[in-house]
């Protein structure tokens, strides 16, 4: 089992305050969501043409990868999804020139189902991107979140997909927070297509979703290591802080280091 952190979770970081932030926490990888005010993968300078061999084999050389570049591809959303799916495409090409082994992709923005969700529409626009990924080494990973982060929904979604190029994103916090999943329903679920999985903390306060470091909310993160344990799970587990969408929360160099020894003691206590 692996260990990244989304940077998402630092948006007023450079790419090599990150990278540092990262090696020195003893870090596996880096997933990629915006960086500094470049929120599009391929337009970040680090990941350009005359910068991305360099990258990588500075990480090469650190131990660490990046898992995967998170987009905002929208499959789901009402309106012309063109943008979506041409942003979906364009993550895909630089993944696979960056050997980078997933793409997310989302049915919405929200982590919470909406009513104009529409899952037959996301449905027909994942089946493509899978089949545009196909050869690339690429997988497109659709999230549990939105309506499907009713995990019977999306096990519907992902019957008959395309097992070299499809696969699910288990965020952790959606399918128990919104539907109140427990950690093995989900996984009786969605567990024979999930390649990553999300994880944050929080608790309801005021009837809303509170975020709170890891440890000081009710989410079962330990529940959930220990399924995936059992079931020979060697991917990431990764943190997505959302701060880039909630300023108000603790600041990226306290929770990181925070995330980092709270996942150490967690792995121990399976062994």
């Amino acid at each position: 089992m692996k260990i990244a952190f989304s940077t998402l979770g630092c948006p007023g970081w450079s790419w090599d305050e990150i990278f540092a932030t990262a090696k020195d926490l003893g870090l596996d990888g880096i997933e990629v969501r915006g960086i500094e005010n470049q929120m599009y993968a391929p337009k970040i300078k680090a990941f350009g043409a005359e910068n991305a061999r360099m990258t990588m084999e500075r990480l090469k050389k650190a131990g660490m990868e990046i898992p995967m570049l998170t987009s905002g591809a929208c499959l789901g959303a009402p309106g012309d999804t063109e943008c979506f799916v041409q942003e979906a495409k364009d993550y895909i090409d630089l993944a696979a020139r960056l050997s980078v082994p997933f793409v997310r992709v989302m049915i919405s923005s929200y982590p919470d189902p909406r009513p104009e969700d529409n899952v037959l529409q996301a449905k027909g626009l994942y089946d493509k991107l899978c089949s545009y990924a196909k050869g690339t080494g690429v997988s497109v990973l659709i999230e549990t979140s939105g309506s499907l982060a009713d995990s019977k929904s999306l096990r519907n979604f992902m019957n008959g997909t395309d097992p070299e190029t499809a696969g699910v994103l288990w965020d952790l916090h959606h399918p128990f927070r919104f539907y109140h999943e427990n950690p093995a329903e989900t996984y009786a679920n969605i567990g024979q297509w999930v390649k990553y999985m999300h994880v944050k903390d929080s608790v309801i306060q005021n009837g809303q979703v509170a975020y709170r470091m890891m440890g000081y909310g009710d989410v079962p993160v330990f529940d959930a290591l220990r399924l995936l344990e059992d079931n020979g799970y060697q991917g990431y587990v990764t943190l997505e802080w959302v701060k880039r969408w909630c300023p108000d929360l603790q600041e990226p160099g306290i929770v990181f280091a925070h995330f980092a020894n709270y996942m150490t003691f967690l792995k121990n206590q399976l062994k």
